[in-house]
């Protein structure tokens, strides 16, 4: 079971990485969002996947009988699915209001429009003090 979530972790990270290099905004936040979810699988996928009983050891026994499920990567994903979709929010956030003020969410675009104009060097002695 685990080959094949390992093929889907690959492929999604590999997708996400070609997104978020893009030009486009919008592209890098769904490239995020492959991200992440790449990453919560992977975390998941390293915890084994088993089909295993609650991690409770029974009374008078020093450990779980048979396989039990691993608490620990479920515990890890569920907070980085918290996280990332702060983080995804934000982003969208940013995408908007950089819209909204730029007119544009291509980068190269928005470096053209970002430029600050060059200063015009002036002859400061010819101008009367106020």
């Amino acid at each position: 079971m685990e080959t094949p979530l390992a093929v889907l972790v690959g492929v999604l990270f590999a997708s996400g990485l070609y997104l978020v290099m893009q030009r486009n905004l919008l592209r890098f936040v769904f490239g995020l969002l492959l991200l992440s979810a790449s990453v919560n699988l992977l975390i998941f996928t390293a915890g084994r996947v088993t089909r295993g009983t609650a991690p409770i050891i029974p009374e008078g026994l020093p450990t779980p009988p048979g396989d039990v499920a691993n608490a620990l990567p479920q515990a890890l994903v569920l907070t980085a699915i918290v996280i990332g979709f702060g983080l995804i929010v934000f982003a969208i956030v940013l995408v908007l209001r950089t819209h909204e003020r730029l007119g544009t969410i291509d980068t190269a675009e928005m470096a053209e429009r970002l430029e600050a104009p060059r200063p015009v060097a002036t002859d400061l002695e010819d101008e009367v003090p106020a």
